[in-house]
C-alpha cells in the first residue's frame, strides 16, 4: 500500500513567514507562523526588511508545522512557495545580499516611475508589460538603487523576488514564476518572458534575472543546507510556486474565466481569472500572468480596505479602559443600521488610492453626517465605502469585458456576516465562503501537491479539493439603495480632488 503523501506551502509574507502541511484530500494537518523581526522605515515611504530574517522564520516554522503533524521531513513529498511580491533582493556574485530589500509597501521612487514613464511611454509600456510604471513594482526599486546607491549597484550580480530568496536557500536554484515575475514591470506578460525591450531600455542585463518556471514546475530540490535548516530530507522537490495573490486564489478556487474573488484584508483586492491577457488601457487594474500555464488574472486594488475599519477601532473605539473593541463588537450594533446608512458616505482613501485612481495624494472623506448619526451609522458606512471601492474595479471589467460568473470572498470581509451581506448587496451578485480560506500558503501547497502528480493540474487540483461552505444571495430591495448609494460615491473622490487641489 502506497504511503499517503503530504504537501507543504511557505509563505513569506510581510509580517511572517507561514508553513502549512496539507493532506491528498487538502485537508489541512498542522500549520504554523514565525512572525519577521525585521522591519525598517528609515524615512517616510521606505520600508525595507533583511532577507535573512525571512530565512530564519521559514526554518522555524517548517520545524514547528513538522512538529504540530507529527511527520518526519521525509514525509513531505513536494514543496511550494508564495510570498510578497514587488520586493528587490540584491545578491552580489556570493550571492550575500548587498542591501536591505525594498519590500512592496516601499514607495519612494515616484521620480523613477515618472522617469520610466517618460523615456518609453505610457501606452507602449502597458504593451510591453500589461502595466504601468508604478512605485511598488520591482524595476523601479532597482532603478532607484542605481541612481542613489551606485557603489552598491556595482555589487548586484544577481536580483530576487522575496520568496524566491527563500527558494534559493532551500535548494541553491536562482528562479521565479510567471505570476510573481509579472509584479516587477520586466516581464512580458502577454508571451510569459523577460522582456528584452524593457531590459534594453533601462540598460540591465537579462542575467542578473532568475529562471522562469512556471508555478507548478519543478524548480529544485531541497539541499543539504536547506534541510539542514527547516528539517525537510535532502532531493524533496520544490516547485516554483507564486506570488500572493495568484497562490490565494489558487486556494479559492479561482482559476478558471468567470471566477472572481474579493478579500478584503488590509488592502482589498479584487481578483478574476482570465484566458487572456486582458488590459485596461488606462492601466487601473494590474494584469498578470496566472499560476497555472495559459492563464492570466486582473484585479483591482483597494488600498486601505480592512485598514479603514482598523484605524476606526484604534483610534475611535477604545474604552475607558484602553482596550480596542473586537471587530465583532464594532459590526454588532451596526448591523441595527438600515442599507445605506442613512445617507452616511465613506471614501476609503487612507493611503491614497489605486483602484481605479492610481492617485498617491486621494485621501479619505465621511460624506454626509448629521447630528442623528451614531457610531453604528459610521462603522456600517465604512464597511460600504470599502465596498464600493471594491466594486469600482467590478465596474472596470464590464469596461473591457471580464466576465463574472461566480464571486468567492476571503479575508476579514468573508467571516463578518454583515460584511458578506453588504458585499452581495453592492456587487449586486451572490457570493460564496469557501470551506478551507487559508491564504496563500494553502494555494503554494496546492501547487505542491500538483508537483508531486497528486493532481495531472491546477484546475482538477481545484475541483478536488476547494469546497463551498456557504453561498449569500442579494436582497433586491437592498440592491436598490446601494446602486443609488454607489452613484453618489462616485461624485467624492472628484469633490474631494477639487477642494485639496
Amino acid at each position: 500500500m502506497q504511503p499517503a503523501m503530504s504537501f507543504l506551502g511557505i509563505d513569506v509574507g510581510t509580517g511572517g513567514t507561514r508553513a502549512l502541511i496539507i493532506d491528498e484530500a487538502g485537508h489541512v494537518i498542522a500549520s504554523a507562523t514565525e512572525e519577521h523581526r525585521d522591519f525598517a522605515s528609515p524615512q517616510i515611504g521606505w520600508a525595507e526588511q533583511d532577507p535573512a530574517d525571512w530565512w530564519r522564520a521559514c526554518g522555524l516554522a517548517v520545524r514547528k508545522a513538522l512538529a504540530k503533524s507529527q511527520q518526519r521531513g521525509d514525509q513531505i513529498a513536494c514543496v511550494g512557495l508564495s510570498g510578497q511580491m514587488h520586493g528587490a533582493v540584491l545578491l552580489d556574485e556570493r550571492s550575500q545580499v548587498v542591501r536591505p530589500a525594498l519590500i512592496w509597501c516601499d514607495v519612494r521612487t515616484e521620480k523613477q516611475s515618472r522617469d520610466l514613464t517618460a523615456k518609453i511611454g505610457a501606452a507602449r509600456l502597458i504593451e510591453l508589460t500589461s502595466n504601468p510604471a508604478l512605485t511598488n513594482f520591482t524595476l523601479t526599486k532597482c532603478l532607484w538603487v542605481r541612481e542613489n546607491e551606485p557603489e552598491l549597484w556595482k555589487k548586484v550580480r544577481s536580483l530576487m523576488l522575496p520568496k524566491d530568496y527563500v527558494r534559493l536557500q532551500l535548494t541553491g536554484e536562482k528562479a521565479t514564476d510567471m505570476a510573481d515575475a509579472s509584479g516587477t514591470l520586466m516581464l512580458d506578460v502577454a508571451h510569459r518572458r523577460w522582456s528584452k525591450e524593457i531590459l534594453q531600455a533601462v540598460q540591465m542585463e537579462e542575467s542578473l534575472l532568475p529562471q522562469l518556471y512556471e508555478s507548478p514546475e519543478i524548480s529544485g530540490r531541497i539541499s543539504a543546507a536547506g534541510a539542514a535548516a527547516t528539517g525537510l530530507q535532502i532531493g524533496t522537490p520544490v516547485v516554483a510556486g507564486a506570488g500572493d495573490q495568484a497562490a490565494g486564489a489558487i486556494g479559492m478556487g479561482i482559476v478558471s474565466p468567470g471566477r472572481v474573488s474579493a478579500t478584503i484584508g488590509t488592502s482589498g483586492v479584487v481578483f478574476a481569472a482570465t484566458s487572456r491577457p486582458a488590459l485596461d488601457p488606462k492601466g487601473r487594474l494590474h494584469t498578470f500572468c496566472h499560476a497555472l500555464p495559459g492563464r492570466w488574472f486582473v484585479m483591482g486594488v483597494t488600498q486601505a480596505a480592512g485598514l479603514s475599519l482598523r484605524w476606526f477601532r484604534d483610534q475611535f473605539a477604545c474604552p475607558a479602559n484602553g482596550n480596542s473593541d473586537s471587530y465583532e463588537q464594532l459590526t454588532a450594533g451596526a448591523a441595527n443600521i438600515p442599507p445605506g446608512s442613512d445617507g452616511l458616505l465613506w471614501a476609503p482613501y487612507l493611503m491614497g488610492e489605486r483602484t481605479p485612481y492610481l492617485d498617491p495624494n486621494a485621501r479619505g472623506m465621511l460624506v454626509g453626517l448629521t447630528a442623528s448619526h451614531t457610531r453604528d451609522h459610521v462603522i456600517r458606512a465604512i464597511l460600504e465605502g470599502v465596498t464600493f471601492s471594491l466594486r469600482d474595479t467590478f465596474t472596470i471589467f464590464k469596461e473591457i469585458e471580464v466576465p463574472v460568473e461566480t464571486i468567492r470572498l476571503g479575508g476579514g470581509g468573508a467571516r463578518s456576516q454583515l460584511w458578506r451581506q453588504i458585499q452581495a448587496d453592492i456587487y449586486g451578485h451572490q457570493v460564496e465562503i469557501v470551506e478551507a480560506e487559508e491564504g496563500a500558503a494553502y494555494g503554494a501547497a496546492i501547487l505542491a501537491g500538483i508537483g508531486a502528480k497528486a493532481w495531472p493540474s491546477v484546475d482538477a487540483a481545484c475541483d478536488a479539493v476547494v469546497r463551498v461552505a456557504s453561498r449569500v444571495s442579494p436582497s433586491p430591495d437592498n440592491m436598490q439603495v446601494m446602486e443609488k448609494a454607489y452613484a453618489s460615491y462616485r461624485r467624492i473622490y472628484p469633490a474631494m480632488k477639487s477642494i485639496l487641489n
